[in-house]
């Protein structure tokens, strides 16, 4: 026997769990997520009232829709046009505010750049306004200053503040703090640590977060006409309510198509960024 099997014995005998080469204990932490995820899968699904043979006879009653729908009405192609052109200005208005707002709340959640006592209450502002629902915000919007696309452009940078200002506190605490403690003890003001030691770094992240909720914008914009804040919506609420579905298809293609075209805008814009 060598000495190596020799000292292996005595550590085999007194049931010490196995390490691996680099001397540390297993992790269970990857079991027992798994066996919380599967758990919490199978409670939904036993609350859900999920029927196989229900699903498998809504096939004919969504084909019945959808053959409503054909052929397309094109006669309301300049009304569609003219609500998809409002809903892009509610997008790229509401994206605009959200990012001014995002600008200034986003250092501030950031934990590299703010003390505790300043990112603390910051983080849980963003994180209340993520939990009031869009459609909420924009009722409120319509109820104070009325109909049109301007309650659903403050509704839009309301409600997208929340997170894009996260993203970009998460992005400045992804930085490396070596630059931002270098100017930090150079004396750099809180300005001059973000503009040199922070913004080269997370400035793709950035404009990546950005690209990002201007296309949730986009699509959240598509359903603010229900409730009167103007855009496509509005139209698609209308038509379906009167079953003019023929009318619904052609605003359902205009969109459709719109958003591959933002789509396809945001690739090239990315491409040529990088």
């Amino acid at each position: 026997m060598s000495t190596r099997d020799s000292l292996a014995i005595p550590a085999a005998k007194t049931g010490a769990p196995p390490r691996d080469r680099g001397g540390r204990s297993p992790s269970y932490a990857p079991f027992l997520l798994s066996l919380a995820l599967a758990a919490l899968i199978i409670w939904s699904w036993t609350g859900s009232d999920i029927e196989l043979d229900r699903l498998a006879s809504s096939g004919g009653r969504i084909a019945d829709f959808l053959g409503r729908m054909l052929p397309p009405d094109l006669s309301v192609l300049p009304v569609v046009l003219e609500s998809s052109a409002e809903t892009l200005r509610i997008a790229v208005l509401g994206t605009f505010g959200c990012v001014v707002l995002s600008l200034v709340l986003g250092p501030l959640a950031a934990e590299t750049l703010t003390p505790r006592w300043l990112h603390r209450p910051v983080q849980w502002l963003l994180a209340t306004v993520r939990g009031i629902p869009l459609l909420l915000v924009a009722m409120l919007m319509v109820g104070a200053v009325g109909l049109g696309p301007l309650p659903g452009i403050l509704a839009v940078a309301f409600h997208a503040t929340g997170m894009l200002a996260k993203f970009y506190a998460e992005a400045i605490d992804g930085v490396d703090r070596a630059p931002i403690e270098a100017l930090d003890s150079a004396g750099a003001s809180f300005l001059q640590k973000l503009r040199f030691g922070a913004w080269p770094q997370m400035a793709p992240d950035i404009v990546r977060d950005t690209l990002f909720r201007f296309e949730m914008n986009l699509r959240e914009s598509l359903i603010l006409g229900v409730v009167g804040a103007g855009g496509i919506g509005f139209y698609i609420q209308v038509y379906v309510r009167t079953f003019q579905y023929q009318k619904v298809a052609t605003l359902t293609l205009v969109v459709v198509a719109f958003v591959i075209l933002i789509e396809l805008a945001n690739g090239m814009i990315r491409r040529m960024l990088r």
